[in-house]
């Protein structure tokens, strides 16, 4: 995949649910053309399919089991989200804590169907412990920082540079996300520059009456 990647995480916001799904989907798909910068969106799994299929930018679902299919009340399969047109899925947000063996059996599964996975993590240990799994993505979110309006690339570049390096101590392969606060193209300037892969945010974007504007100036000065 293109790098640096921008990954929008729509969670279960008013704001990024049905069409306003789609309205986000549609600007992230117009200013990645126009930018040639890599935008992907994490809708909710009952937008996953729709967006997939009406939308030509990665989509990754926002939560991922590692079960076989079968007798699996409410869990979400891997089968599922590739059957739905999925890219990957986040792993272990923190909104969606999962336990180390869960998460690899996650990242194991999405590993087998060829699909992508992000890891997130809150610090650089567990940045490291994430590394060891041999995820495509791990994504460094300081917990207090998510959806503060206040950017990890300002408040606290320290961990994203001692996660970089962790990270790459562990597996020079994996790439590396930033989150928390990410609200404009200098945070996404900094986190690039600091040795990020892209980043990965929210709020700016979703509760944005004008989502085209906010992407295009993350892109600005990439």
């Amino acid at each position: 995949m293109t790098s640096p990647l921008i990954l929008v995480n729509l969670k279960t916001y008013r704001e990024s649910t049905g069409n306003r799904a789609h309205m986000i989907a549609q600007a992230a798909e117009i200013v990645s053309r126009e930018s040639g910068v890599t935008i992907g969106i994490a809708p909710t799994f009952i937008d996953l399919h729709p967006l997939c299929h009406h939308f030509d930018i990665p989509v990754y679902a926002q939560h991922v089991d590692g079960c076989d299919p079968g007798a699996n009340t409410g869990h979400i399969t891997v089968e599922a989200i590739k059957t739905a047109g999925a890219a990957g899925s986040l792993v272990n947000h923190s909104e969606c804590r999962l336990t180390l063996a869960d998460i690899e059996a996650s990242v194991r599964g999405l590993r087998d169907h060829k699909l992508i996975s992000v890891i997130c993590s809150n610090n650089e240990s567990t940045s490291a412990g994430a590394a060891a799994l041999a995820p495509d993505y791990v994504a460094i979110e300081p917990p207090e920082l998510i959806g503060s309006g206040v950017s990890v690339s300002k408040a606290n570049p320290e961990i994203i540079r001692r996660s970089v390096a962790a990270v790459r101590a562990v597996s020079p392969s994996v790439k590396v996300l930033t989150g928390a606060g990410i609200q404009s193209g200098e945070c996404v300037r900094i986190a690039v520059d600091l040795g990020t892969d892209g980043v990965l945010l929210a709020s700016s974007v979703v509760k944005s009456k004008e989502p085209a504007a906010v992407l295009r100036d993350l892109v600005s000065k990439l």
